[in-house]
């Protein structure tokens, strides 16, 4: 089950059920199954500090993914892949000026690039970096959905 949410900011993500489908596939297409995926959409200050808090990272970010097994007070044991992916939103906005693609797009990437961590890719290195980059395109391309202008 994928569900969506938001935090601290007035912001519903339109086209849920194609997202959720496009997402599924990725998913299969991954060779996994999907178990309780959230994602939660924030402004950065809020994530910044999650990252600071849980990670002892202390920069900037767009998305944090936790698995299920990593979330602090989980004690759920789920069939497939589980986990929370967090958001921020105004990140987004900036890296899609930055990277000269609509804001939609932009967070189309960010929550395919949250799946993938939940499916057991990293992007600590450079190579698993550019795996990453490779994967993201790949599942934007078979995307059916174009979300709209959200800003």
């Amino acid at each position: 089950m994928i569900h969506f949410f938001s935090d601290g900011i007035n912001y519903a993500i339109p086209f849920k059920n194609e997202l959720k489908k496009w997402i599924n596939n990725t998913i299969k297409s991954e060779g996994k199954k999907c178990g309780t995926i959230n994602f939660i959409f924030f402004y950065f200050s809020y994530l910044f500090e999650i990252n600071k808090t849980y990670l002892n990272h202390h920069t900037l970010t767009d998305i944090i993914t936790f698995p299920i097994e990593n979330l602090p007070l989980s004690t759920t044991k789920e069939t497939g892949i589980s986990g929370e992916i967090y958001i921020s939103l105004d990140r987004v906005f900036e890296n899609a000026t930055i990277f000269n693609t609509s804001p939609g797009e932009e967070l189309c990437r960010v929550m395919i690039h949250g799946i993938l961590h939940l499916c057991g890719y990293s992007d600590k290195t450079t190579k698993q970096k550019a795996q990453m980059r490779v994967l993201e395109s790949k599942y934007l391309r078979v995307k059916e959905v174009t979300l709209p202008s959200m800003e």
